[in-house]
């Protein structure tokens, strides 16, 4: 392609400009637009499917439900994990406005794990406090974000340019009265220049998740989502925003040569956990953080390696339901990793190591400086999502920071004035200067080169002189990068990304070098200063380009926190300018040595050094570019009848895929509904779900008596996906409830979830499901009787059921509809099944009726079973009667728990843990407790540590 002229930009002009259709940039994208303001969002990729959020979410980490959690432990949680160091304004915005947020995607169709009685089902996977939220269609969250954005009214407002890729923000005025004015970028599809002016800029453009280079080799096999090179991070900076804890860096463990997460927190509510290879768990932090990884480290580092996430324990029920996570919603090359290395999670443990760096505030804690509504300190300037520094924020906080950006940056019109030429021109020559070196060395290797170094130096542990090494390299990439060559747009973008990393990598190098002391466990492991210093440095490290361009460095002191945590008491106070942070002389070992000189013989000068030439590594193939399909087979000329039927049909589709474009009503969609062609009739389901006219959830009922199964699927699915959308009108129910004598069993399951979720059946709905031949939709009965209480027909149906996996789900039932109900003691008939069930002849079956005698209450003819029960074979058994004993009466209880806290399984003795918790009162327990703290296990320790 040719380099356009500077002048023959593309000026595109709005109120609130947003840089990234990811998590954070949608959202703040829709509130701009609900406060009347003119929005457009640029995206280098296509906003249905870009950001981290589009290869789905498996739960949110982070959900203050009231009742389940308060703001102010979740302050003091994350204050705790992040040292101290933190703005607690901000991590409490994410804390009093998360619950809010997740009601508002609730209300868009996201979908969260509910219990039977329609509340949240929060998990408790750290030691303290429940903020973990499932979320079991977690894979759609980006396609209904995008269904929001191309709502008819929403579509007057908000306008997308796909393919865009800023590379400037633009900032007009000096000194206090610079602002953003504004953006400059390209097209990464055809390569034409483009400028925007705007009353405000909202940053939404993730981590730098291409800093440090996988042990795999492969340049986007990183741990976070590759397409975030730092953008963002480089962006701020040259717009003149303060960025701070870019010394702190994110990293994660993840599964041993797959770049994925291992999902230990998905995996716990299941019964999986981190074991050493003794099986032993080991971490004994207790929330994720640069300590929990230290502690990661060290036991790779040990004889007790390798680390594995032990799953080959638990059933096949439970194995099952992973595999479905996480080889979907979580990724769906995960199943196919462990398929191609013949491991099963049934008979293999999954070997964990450790993620390359990157820099993330959403889970760690380098990123953008803001205030408490995304402000960055250029004004008009925002930052939201993982780009931003608010401490492990994750997708909640990612939400709601988009939300307070786009509220607060709606009260802006767009600049008026002239967009300053020299930043244009500066960046004009960013994006086009490897179009003149057309032959010059491939992005592939400059990038493979530049994160090798960050290996190579400035990865944990840190050293100055490592970091010093790293700084003279990253001086010297400089003109590797200058002498990039490209020929397309798309390597234009990918050339733009390189300079974006060189700049966060040389931010991550300095902001090391600069803070001398050790904090944040392996985030930030300084060999040569290897202890905290909160004297000198209990201080925010903000960077900021000074006006001479370089980086320069200022310590704030933490403010004084709104939630008073006892480790921590910061007192303010004025900023420590600490101006720019030199490398340590490393040329030499030691100081430098001037060697004698003969007699007569001028010393000769030191020839300056020949750059390193850009060399080529595993995975410096090419980025993902445009595909295209060779070889495609010519139509017939003479098309027989069933290529004729095909070409019909296919016209059809693309008929379908026109139309949900223009947002269309249920009456245009109905003639491909009932297309002849079923292939039709599931993408009409498909838009159907994706546009959601009015009438959908009845139209969507109707589809599960489709003659074929794959559209029938696809409208349970939608169902399921659209449930808290849908208006639980009459029409729907009647539909719903003819569906539950279909013949299809997926359609019957899903049918009866429906109903459950939108409270629109009732115990003579339901009951008769019980019976029902599928065992799947025995279960979704289950769930269906609980929410109304329906415990007479449960407890008659526990002991009959012919399946392990129901009785067990009936079980706990029998505990949940006991626990709501206001009775002093629970049901006759409940605590005759759950008797009944103790004595079932499969052991899975028993641990869960024991577990619910835990909820329930053990009353005296069953505490001395529980106890007989703690020397069963199987551990599950006996875990779940230690379980039951939490209830039971403290002189039968607190004897048979001690014995049990000399268990050969470690869940056995985490389950007497947590039961003698509830027998505190008695010395002997508090006795037996203090004895646990000691014990090998983290989960044991930790427990009993925190009842005493």
């Amino acid at each position: 392609m040719e380099i356009p002229a500077l002048t023959a930009a593309e000026e595109l002009t709005c109120d609130v400009l947003v840089i990234g259709g990811g998590t954070a940039g949608t959202m703040a994208a829709l509130t701009a637009a609900e406060h009347g303001r003119d929005v457009l969002l640029l995206e280098k990729a296509h906003v249905r499917h870009s950001g981290a959020l589009a290869m789905g979410m498996d739960g949110v980490n982070n959900a203050v439900i009231p009742g389940r959690a308060e703001p102010d432990d979740y302050v003091a949680e994350i204050t705790r994990a992040n040292d101290g160091i933190v703005d607690q304004s901000t991590v409490r915005q994410t804390a009093t406005r998360g619950y809010d947020m997740v009601r508002r995607l609730e209300s868009y169709g996201v979908k969260f794990e509910k219990d039977e009685h329609n509340e949240y089902a929060v998990r408790q996977v750290h030691r303290s406090g429940s903020y973990v939220l499932p979320m079991p269609e977690g894979k759609d969250v980006k396609k209904v974000l995008y269904r929001q954005l191309r709502r008819r009214e929403m579509r007057e407002r908000i306008r997308i340019e796909n393919r865009v890729m800023p590379v400037r923000v633009l900032t007009a005025g000096e000194g206090e009265a610079r602002r953003a004015v504004g953006a400059a970028g390209f097209n990464t599809r055809t390569g034409a220049f483009v400028t925007v002016r705007a009353g405000a800029v909202i940053l939404a453009t993730g981590a730098c998740g291409r800093l440090g280079l996988p042990a795999s080799g492969y340049l986007y096999g990183t741990y976070e989502n590759p397409t975030n090179a730092g953008d963002g991070y480089a962006m701020a900076y040259h717009a003149g925003a303060e960025l701070t804890g870019i010394e702190c860096f994110q990293i994660n463990p993840l599964i041993k040569d797959y770049n994925g997460p291992a999902c230990a927190y998905v995996a716990n509510p299941f019964g999986g956990y981190q074991v050493n290879r003794h099986g032993e768990r080991f971490v004994d932090s207790d929330y994720w953080s640069g300590q929990m990884m230290a502690e990661f480290a060290a036991e790779i580092a040990s004889d007790r390696a390798p680390v594995y996430l032990k799953l080959s324990h638990l059933p096949e029920e439970s194995v099952s339901a992973l595999e479905s996570i996480l080889h979907t919603t979580e990724r769906p090359t995960r199943g196919t990793f462990h398929a191609g290395r013949g491991h099963d999670y049934r008979t293999h443990d999954i070997e964990m190591h450790i993620s390359e760096i990157g820099l993330c505030g959403g889970h760690s804690a380098s990123g953008v400086r803001v205030d408490d509504q995304a402000r960055t300190t250029v004004p008009r300037l925002y930052a939201a999502g993982d780009l931003a520094c608010v401490p492990h924020n994750y997708m909640i906080g990612a939400f709601v920071f988009g939300d307070l950006a786009g509220a607060d940056a709606s009260q802006y019109s767009p600049y008026e004035g002239e967009l300053p030429d020299d930043q244009l021109r500066d960046a004009h020559e960013l994006i086009y200067r490897p179009l003149r070196n057309p032959d010059g060395p491939p992005q592939p290797q400059v990038e493979y080169k530049l994160r090798r170094f960050v290996n190579d130096y400035v990865a944990p542990p840190k050293s100055g002189s490592r970091l010093s090494l790293a700084l003279n390299a990253f001086e010297r990439m400089r003109a590797d990068i200058a002498e990039m060559g490209a020929r397309t747009p798309h390597e234009l973008m990918r050339c733009a990304e390189v300079s974006f990393i060189r700049d966060c990598a040389e931010m991550a190098a300095r902001a090391s070098l600069a803070r001398t002391e050790s904090r944040w466990g392996l985030y930030h492991d300084r060999l040569d200063h290897p202890q905290r210093d909160d004297t000198s440095w209990f201080h925010h490290l903000d960077l900021r380009k000074s006006p001479s361009g370089t980086m320069e460095f200022t310590a704030r002191p933490v403010a004084p926190y709104l939630v008073p945590i006892e480790e921590f008491t910061p007192v303010g106070g004025p900023s420590r300018h600490l101006g720019e942070v030199h490398a340590e002389n490393v040329a030499t070992a030691g100081s430098r040595e001037v060697a004698p000189v003969a007699a007569g013989v001028a010393a000769a000068g030191v020839a300056a050094p020949v750059a390193a030439g850009v060399g080529s590594g595993p995975g410096s193939g090419a980025g993902a570019g445009d595909g295209s399909v060779e070889g495609a087979l010519p139509l017939p000329s003479h098309p027989t009848p069933h290529a004729a039927s095909s070409f019909t049909s296919s016209a059809r589709l693309l008929e379908l895929v026109a139309l949900a474009e223009e947002q269309p009503e249920l009456a245009a969609l109905r003639p491909y509904l009932t297309d002849p062609a079923p292939t039709v009739r599931r993408e009409a389901v498909a838009v159907l779900t994706e546009t959601l006219p009015p009438g959908t959830g009845s139209a969507l009922a109707e589809a599960l008596r489709d003659s074929a199964p794959e559209v029938r699927a696809a409208a349970a699915a939608s169902l399921r996906e659209l449930v808290e959308t849908l208006p639980p009108d009459a029409a729907l129910r009647d539909g719903l409830a003819e569906a539950l004598t279909e013949p299809d069993p997926v359609v019957r399951a899903a049918a009866l979830d429906v109903l459950r979720a939108l409270g629109l059946g009732d115990t003579a709905l339901y009951a008769g499901s019980l019976t029902d031949s599928d065992i799947s939709v025995r279960i979704e009965a289950v769930r269906a009787l609980v929410s109304v209480d329906a415990a007479t027909e449960l407890a008659h149906a526990a002991p009959i059921d012919p399946s392990r996996e129901v009785r067990v789900t009936l079980a706990k039932a029998l505990a949940t509809v006991s626990a709501d109900r206001t009775a002093s003691s629970p049901p006759a008939a409940v605590l005759t099944a759950l008797t009944t069930l103790t004595t079932d002849p499969d052991a899975l079956v028993r641990a869960a009726a024991y577990g619910a005698l835990g909820t329930v209450g053990c009353p005296p003819p069953l505490a001395p079973q529980a106890v007989t029960a703690l020397a069963d074979p199987a551990w599950q058994v006996r875990a779940g009667a230690a379980t039951a004993l939490s209830t039971a009466i403290t002189a039968v209880a607190v004897p048979a728990l001690t014995e049990a806290l000399s268990d050969p399984n470690a869940d056995v003795r985490k389950a007497a843990v947590l039961s003698l918790t509830h027998h505190t009162t008695d010395e002997t327990a508090r006795t037996a407790l203090t004895t646990a703290t000691k014990d090998p296990d983290a989960d044991v320790r930790a427990y009993a540590s925190r009842a005493l």
